[in-house]
């Protein structure tokens, strides 16, 4: 494989592969892949791989312990190194994932938010090693902690000292890192997490405005300033598959934080109030059934993003046709990488000026969408402002009604998706036919190695410098300090991210968000009939095993992505269950400990981070240990058919992957194992 000094940066046409020689009109977006895996070595070569085929920008996808601050060695990161980004530990994880690539010729963006300031100072400390200046780099660091309590459940500390991160971190970046993005306001898991257009709309500029206004009120940007920090701001958003209703609400979006950042924030240079954002297509709406139909969900969903020259995305990157599966593989994200070229390179999209400009229809839905979202951004600032909407679970409740919603149409066929809910039938894929099922696992043995290299790095570093930066940390930390520059001397003393995060533990406190379950309305009447059929079915199982059947849903491990245990517990509870669900990051031990004080008659975990075999596992041995070894254990996520098997070789009565798209059907099944389960206890 060439060297990527001798291919970035190259003319199209130039450099490997068969770009035009010369693009008219405007220059494409930026492509990137979001990608990370196993260890920094093999992701450092996924990377150079794809930057010699044509990608024009790194995104960076960190494992769960990287994200939530913990070491390798942690008992809640078991399971969950390298399985959905790559394990950045300290300082040497760092240059092995960026060894040979220049970094001051690369745009980075990595998508880290509870940890955005450590991982930024690891990138500085590396650069710097490099001998880059840090004023050359660019880059983005997502940063946007808001959104984390709404959504992926990323986050470590309490709103106001996560507010007070991000705003040291925007404010040392302007200064030092100029060509930086501190922070992409980020509306794209909103959307995963059931956010309609218009709750995007609304929720995402609100969480602008709550940190932009956090910036100003600390007082480390002079107000002669500010204006240039405002234009540093970046978004980073979701296209789902009905394009019109996209494209429209990308024009929104562009007009109206023009608006906020004139009338706002006195910010009079047009440039600086550019609605400037990267975008990831919708993963969310990709199906385990058919999947190979996922290309065409995924080239429409990016039309809708780049189709408007007024509101075209400076950066796109596009998920696998496979990931409702598992993790893709090198020539899976090449695929979606050549998708990308192809509209660039191969069409006259960039040869136009906006096509939309006139169209009657555009208009009144770009119109529409601007007051209904104006009028739910007014909401949340009688409120308080995001923060205040946040503490008091509004929105996320409002999530969690709209993801129900969503499911509700699907499952009584108001929503159709080709291949889930209509046109079922189908030849077996070829795509998903070989040894390895259509996606990549990662080795298990990757956690093993990843401990060892931590704890080798651990006793070759000088431990008194340790001690000493992070006692500079703490001292920053609790004296108002801007953390940045102690960060950067963390890095170069050695100092890991566990570390890095235990240190501010220590001073802010850790947070559990609202999980918006208990408050949530019942939103839909579709399949009314089967919902009266199960809670009648509950009524009776109830009466027999004289008192109310009880659920225990758990989310054991790392992964945030609720969602789905969320739909489970609400749609549970309106099935006549007793449901206790404590929210995410829970220890196996913690799960076995619910179910022995709670008493409960099933226990349903879910996992989607890929680390299900191990978690569960646990759970079910701790169970039993506890006496619990007659209630019945089911699960929920992205899990491959012969992790399915083990698992059920384990002893879980049963496994629900993302082709069982119908609640209460799961439901269902779920009361007959709990029957079933008695009857054999009795």
């Amino acid at each position: 494989m060439p060297k990527v000094r001798e291919t970035l940066g190259t003319a199209p046409g130039t450099g490997p592969g068969s770009t035009p020689e010369k693009i008219k009109g405007d220059k494409p977006w930026m492509f990137r892949t979001y990608a990370g895996h196993s260890t920094a070595a093999a992701s450092n070569a996924l990377y150079r791989t794809n930057l010699a085929r044509g990608q024009t920008g790194l995104s960076v996808a960190f494992d769960l312990p990287t994200q939530t601050g913990y070491d390798a060695d942690h008992p809640l990161a078991r399971g969950e190194v390298g399985k959905v980004g790559v394990p950045v530990g300290h300082l040497g994880d760092m240059r092995a994932l960026f060894a040979d690539i220049p970094l001051e010729r690369m745009n980075t963006s990595m998508t880290i938010n509870a940890t955005a300031p450590w991982l930024l100072a690891l990138y500085v400390a590396a650069a710097e090693e490099q001998g880059i200046a840090r004023d050359r780099l660019s880059g983005t660091t997502q940063n946007d902690i808001l959104k984390e309590y709404l959504s992926r459940g990323t986050h470590i500390f309490p709103p106001a000292p996560s507010m007070r991160l991000i705003t040291d971190t925007i404010a040392f970046a302007y200064r030092e890192v100029p060509k930086w993005n501190p922070i992409n306001v980020c509306s794209y898991h909103l959307q995963e997490a059931g956010a309609t257009p218009v709750q995007e709309l609304a929720f995402a500029l609100a969480n602008a405005i709550a940190v932009l206004d956090a910036v100003k009120n600390a007082g480390q940007v002079p107000e002669a300033d500010f204006a240039a920090v405002v234009g540093r701001i970046s978004f980073f958003v979701n296209a789902g598959v009905r394009f019109v209703t996209e494209i429209c609400k990308m024009r929104a979006f562009a007009r109206m934080w023009d608006e906020i950042c004139r009338a706002r924030y006195g910010v009079e240079d047009p440039k600086l109030r550019r609605f400037r954002y990267g975008v990831q297509v919708n993963s969310l709406g990709l199906t385990e059934q058919q999947p190979e139909n996922n290309v065409y969900r995924i080239l429409l969903e990016m039309l809708a993003v780049t189709l408007s020259k007024d509101a075209r995305a400076r950066a796109v990157q596009l998920p696998a046709w496979n990931e409702a599966l598992g993790l893709p593989r090198p020539w899976d994200q090449q695929w979606s990488l050549r998708l990308q070229q192809i509209v660039a390179y191969e069409t006259d999209l960039l040869e136009y000026a906006d096509i939309f400009d006139g169209s009657h229809a555009i208009e009144a839905k770009v119109q529409a969408l601007m007051e209904e979202a104006g009028e739910e951004l007014a909401r949340i600032e009688d409120m308080g402002g995001a923060v205040a909407a946040i503490d008091s679970a509004y929105m996320k409740e409002r999530l969690v009604e709209s993801n129900a919603r969503r499911l509700a149409a699907i499952e009584a066929g108001e929503q159709t998706v080709v291949g889930v809910n209509a046109y079922n039938e189908t030849a077996p894929s070829p795509l998903t036919g070989g040894a390895d099922g259509g996606f990549m696992a990662v080795d298990p043995a990757v956690e093993a190695e990843q401990i060892a290299r931590l704890r080798a790095w651990r006793e070759a570093r000088d431990n008194g410098a340790v001690a000493t930066a992070l006692a500079e940390l703490k001292a920053a930390a609790g004296q108002d300090r801007n953390i940045m520059e102690p960060s950067i001397a963390c890095a170069r003393a050695g100092v890991t991210t566990g570390e890095w995060a235990e240190s501010l533990r220590g001073v802010f406190g850790e947070y559990r968000a609202p999980t918006g379950v208990a408050h949530a309305a019942a939103v839909s009447n579709s399949g009314a009939q089967e919902l009266e059929e199960i809670r009648a079915r509950v009524t009776e199982v109830s009466a027999r095993l004289g008192r109310r059947l009880k659920m225990l849903v758990g989310k054991p491990g790392l992964d945030g992505h609720s969602n789905g245990a969320e739909q489970i517990a609400v749609r549970a509870r309106d099935a006549g269950f007793e449901v206790v669900y404590e929210g995410i990051r829970l220890t196996p031990a913690q799960i076995a400990e619910a179910a022995l004080e709670e008493g409960v008659h099933v226990v349903g975990l879910s996992v989607l981070s890929g680390s299900h075999v191990p978690l569960v596992g646990e759970v079910i041995e701790r169970m039993a240990k506890a006496g619990l070894g007659e209630i019945p254990v089911v699960v929920g996520g992205i899990i491959p058919p012969d992790d399915a098997a083990a698992l059920r070789q384990a002893g879980v009565a049963d496994v629900f992957t993302p082709k069982d798209y119908d609640l209460t059907a799961i439901l269902s099944d779920i009361v007959e194992i709990v029957v079933r389960a008695n009857r054999e206890a009795a």
